[in-house]
Formats: C-alpha cells, structure tokens, sequence
C-alpha cells in the first residue's frame, strides 16, 4: 500500500503502478517519493488528462527539480520513463513523453577491493575495539560483525537486523529477512564463520539473565536494542585509518559497502581458479547476494589485478587448445 496520497488525475495509474512494481518484488519506496512529485505538479498547474503531458510539460517538470549530481537526476528521469512505458504497455499512452536523454556522470572512482590480507587486518583491529560503547562486548561483536560482510557479502541492514531465530547452526544458514526486495533467502555459511557465530552466541548468552528470546538482535545493544547500520559504517571508518591500506591510484578510499563488492570479486576470482564457468554460476551468485537480476550482480564485478591474471590464465589455455584443434 502506497504511503503517499495521489491527488492529480494520474493518482490511481501511479497506484497502480507501484503495485504492479511491488508484485515483481521491488520495494520501490523512493521511486514512491519521486512521483509524489510528479503528482503535486501535476496538480499544482491544473493538468487533468494524459494528453497534456507532452514532452515539453516533461521537460519542465524536470527541470523544476534541480539535481546536481548525474546520478540523481537519472533516477528521477528513469522513473518517469518506467511510469509512462507502463501506461504505454496498457495502451493509455500512444508513445512515452520522455524525450530528454540522461545525463552523462563524471568519471567514478572504482570500490575498494579488500584481499583477505586486508581483510584480515580489519578483523583483527576491530577485534581490539575497547568495550567502553553500548555495544555488547564490542570488540568480539565488530569482529562477527565484520567477518559476516565480508565471508557472506550480506548489506550491513541484513546483518544488523539478523536476529538468534534466524542463525541455525545445526544447517550452517543464515535466514536473511526484510530483504531490499522484500524476499527472505537462506545464505549457507562454512565451519569457520559457523565457529564464529555459535561462541558469539555463547558470549551473548553467559552475559545476559535468562533464556533470551529468539527474537532478539543477535548483534545488540547493552540495553537490547540492535546495533545501527550507520553505527557499524562510523566503526569501520574510525578503523581504517589504522590498516595502513595501499589505495590504488583511481579508487575509492574503503567505503563498508566495499566489503559486499569483495565478497563478489572474491567468488568471481576464486571460480577462475578452479576452472568453473562464470557466466554459468553468476545466477547463483545474484541469488546468494538478494539481487532481483545478474545486471545488478554485475555492477559488484570490478576488475581487480587477480581476476585479470585468472581470466588470462583462462583464455591462454583456451588459445592454446583450439591452435591445437586447427594444427
């Protein structure tokens, strides 16, 4: 159900709209915001048919919305497009009024990647965090913490909404709730990290009085409540001055989302190791990581020195082979 009111004449196909969105999976909350927009313009200049949206009107109403950046102003321009190729699909509109192209964004820097080198610093510093925060056993949790995005590429909103019903050790899975798109999924985890989860679970359990409830956080607050999203990025950050990272000329400096884009990298390099097909398993690896489709699964993908020498190791020995075939 829709948390925006939708006044103007195009309210009910917006509506409408966003729940066809919403059946597909997509939460599409700000793209909610971004035709709440459009809707109080339209009803603000007295607009009352589709046949009045010509692409002039688009252009304005565009152009009423002031966006610095490239990238805000594209998904404001994307989401109109998606809204008038809906109601050309249902035959409201003979063709979409969206003529302005998009815009073309400065050069972006590439993410972070983290090595298990690195990884393992960051592990080992956050490991040191004294105990003088709100944070159970602060220390000990950023170290779960940290090791979870990282092994798993979990968003630190999964990890942090994570709560004891949904760790079974015994099957060695995460169950990831309330996902971005809505979706819960079952992530496998390995001995180690299962090691892991099962002594925080011990630490957590000695510390507190009782039998907890199965729906507490399993990352927590000395006063029960779950560790923020924005408090575990402000942790990470306070850390990595203390790594010592050699941040390569035209990347990023680390960002905490940087450890989602490794674990990724860190999959695609390990299949070239071991000769499997990466175009094959990359619907896999969407699914692990709750995307909707590998396009966004793509986007995680950068290039890294590592993954370049396994994908050149892969097409030498495919050269290699068909000379032979063809000699």
């Amino acid at each position: 159900m829709s948390a925006c009111v939708f006044q103007s004449f195009l309210g009910p196909d917006i509506e409408q709209f966003l729940a066809h969105k919403r059946a597909l999976g997509r939460r599409y909350d700000v793209e909610e915001k971004t035709l709440a927009l459009l809707d109080a313009y339209l009803l603000n200049n007295k607009f009352g048919d589709l046949v009045e949206i010509t692409p002039a009107v688009v252009d304005k109403f565009l152009l009423s919305r002031p966006r610095s950046r490239p990238r805000s102003y594209n998904h404001l321009r994307c989401t109109l497009g998606r809204l008038f190729s809906y109601l050309v699909d249902r035959g409201k509109l003979a063709e979409a009024p969206l003529r302005s192209p998009p815009r073309r964004g400065s050069y972006q820097r590439a993410p972070f990647i983290f090595e298990p080198a690195a990884a393992h610093r960051l592990l080992a510093v956050a490991r040191t965090l004294p105990s003088n925060g709100g944070t159970f056993e602060r220390g000990s949790t950023y170290f779960v913490i940290f090791a979870v995005l990282y092994g798993l590429g979990l968003r630190v909103g999964e990890v942090c909404r994570l709560c004891l019903k949904d760790v079974d050790l015994e099957r060695q899975l995460l169950i990831i709730r309330e996902t971005k798109f809505y979706k819960s999924r079952l992530v496998p985890f390995g001995p180690k990290l299962g090691a892991l989860l099962a002594q925080h679970l011990r630490q957590r359990q000695a510390v507190l009085d009782g039998t907890p409830s199965e729906d507490q956080p399993l990352f927590s607050l000395r006063g029960g409540r779950p560790v923020n999203p924005g408090t575990v990025s402000q942790t990470f950050h306070a850390l990595v001055p203390r790594l010592r990272l050699a941040i390569p000329p035209g990347v990023s400096p680390p960002r905490l989302h940087d450890l989602r884009h490794s674990f990724a990298v860190g999959a695609l390099t390990r299949w070239y190791r071991q000769g499997r097909d990466p175009a094959t398993n990359l619907l896999a690896l969407s699914t692990f990581l709750g995307h909707v489709d590998v396009n966004s699964t793509a986007l995680y993908l950068t290039t890294t020195p590592q993954l370049l020498q396994q994908a050149s190791h892969r097409f030498q020995a495919f050269a290699a082979a068909t000379r032979e075939a063809l000699s």
